[in-house]
């Protein structure tokens, strides 16, 4: 027996709970002690299901009203909750639609114990937030079912709740490296954008702009010109296969290769017997380039790339194209030509073949050396613009100077692609020839 009897009340209750099959005896050594609030306006169904509870291991909190209940819920932990349906004041579906909105970070198992048992009243006792229901008179074997029941999915939501702070606190870790790695690329973005050091040079025979526009943080193209000697200057235009961070790396060993800044280390120029520096045959350098590439950079990278010496004094240029798209010659009264054959990449085979061809500028003519970035930039309906297309833009720049062609050409992409950003890194270079100084 649970305890002694010691008046006829408690006599009715025992009575009450003994022929309800309420066994108080089972489980008074649990591994847990969750808290539960029962909430009845009657006070023996409050004792009848507080007395097996306690037994069963549960701390128990009592509330009479589902204000009562709403309170206790604010200053206490609890995660089950067994409301009768019909009590004065608020029902239990209004004390349950209540208790949802608390805000609470845990979860609270909300079991209502009714008389109903309508289709049209379970779908109300749902819609207001519970999770179960019990028929009165309460069955001690099935109320013990349900609260196990409760309890599984507590434990799975308290499961949940640790994962979700570990992914949490992997995302945020996550987010830091992102923010440093994308700290990095930015830096790396500028440090590139460095290579290209001067992007506007004007000399008394001509004037040469570039532009170089990564797709993403840093990318595969460059562009540049340098100095060979008083009557010479050399222009390029690269383009490393791939894209990111291994392809700029690329990109920074090969504008060493042939930086005007120290003319000794660039391959592009052979030192002459006066101390000074005269152009190699650009096809001379394309190859030793492509060689050093095979020999002594282990990488799947490649690079294409059109190579020109431009004698200012008497416009004759030599140019290797190895690859890359077509240099463009636009000359005054004339449509826009393209210059070369093709040529084989940089990097893919040994001994690759390279030859050199030569084009005589007139004053006025305009150089322009491109990435494929341009002519294979898409529409929103996935053509592509080509070089028919690359033609009209350069056409409709021809009486403007460079700076404002390098403008005009972007925007005009853009506005083909219908996007601010480009899916290729876009870069050029722009020659205008102006003649030798009389």
């Amino acid at each position: 027996m649970l305890r002694q009897i010691s008046s006829p009340h408690a006599a009715v209750e025992t009575h009450q709970l003994d022929s309800l099959g309420w066994d108080d005896s089972r489980d008074t050594n649990p591994a847990f002690a969750q808290q539960v609030l029962v909430v009845d306006d009657s006070r023996m169904q409050r004792r009848l299901l507080s007395t097996s509870l306690r037994k069963w291991g549960y701390e128990v909190l009592e509330a009479s009203s589902g204000a009562e209940g709403l309170a206790l819920c604010e200053k206490h932990n609890v995660s089950l909750i067994l409301s009768d349906w019909m009590m004065p004041g608020m029902t239990g579906p209004e004390f349950c639609r209540v208790f949802r909105s608390l805000g609470r970070d845990d979860y609270g198992y909300f079991i209502l114990l009714t008389s109903k048992g309508s289709s049209d009243e379970i779908a109300e006792g749902l819609n207001s937030g519970a999770d179960d229901f019990l028929t009165k008179p309460v069955n001690s074997g099935e109320l013990r079912a349900r609260l196990r029941s409760g309890e599984r999915i507590l434990k799975m939501q308290a499961a949940l709740v640790d994962k979700n702070e570990i992914v949490n606190a992997a995302l945020t870790r996550i987010e830091t490296l992102y923010d440093a790695l994308n700290y990095d690329l930015s830096e790396a973005r500028h440090l590139q954008q460095s290579l290209v050091r001067e992007t506007d040079t004007q000399f008394p025979e001509g004037r040469v702009v570039l532009n170089l526009t990564p797709s993403g943080h840093v990318g595969g193209d460059l562009v540049g010109q340098f100095r060979v000697n008083d009557r010479q200057i050399g222009l390029f235009s690269l383009d490393v296969s791939g894209h990111g961070v291994t392809s700029a790396l690329m990109t920074a060993r090969l504008a060493g290769y042939l930086s005007g800044l120290t003319p000794s280390q660039n391959m592009a120029l052979e030192r002459c017997g006066d101390g000074g520096f005269s152009a190699r045959d650009p096809a001379d350098t394309v190859s030793d380039l492509n060689e050093l590439l095979l020999r002594e950079l282990t990488t799947e990278h490649y690079f294409t790339i059109a190579l020109s010496i431009v004698d200012l004094t008497s416009g004759l240029m030599r140019t290797v194209q190895a690859g890359h798209p077509h240099p463009v010659l636009q000359r005054r009264g004339h449509p826009p030509v393209l210059l070369g054959e093709g040529g084989m990449p940089v990097g893919l085979i040994p001994e690759a073949p390279y030859t050199s061809f030569e084009t005589q500028l007139m004053p006025g003519d305009r150089l322009v050396l491109h990435s494929d970035g341009i002519t294979e930039a898409e529409d929103p309906n996935g053509n592509m613009l080509e070089e028919e297309g690359f033609d009209a833009m350069l056409d409709a720049a021809r009486n403007l100077d460079g700076q404002a062609t390098v403008g005009h050409l972007l925007d005009a992409l853009r506005a083909y692609t219908g996007a601010s950003e480009f899916e290729d890194d876009v870069s050029a270079l722009i020659f205008d020839y102006k003649g030798p100084v009389v």
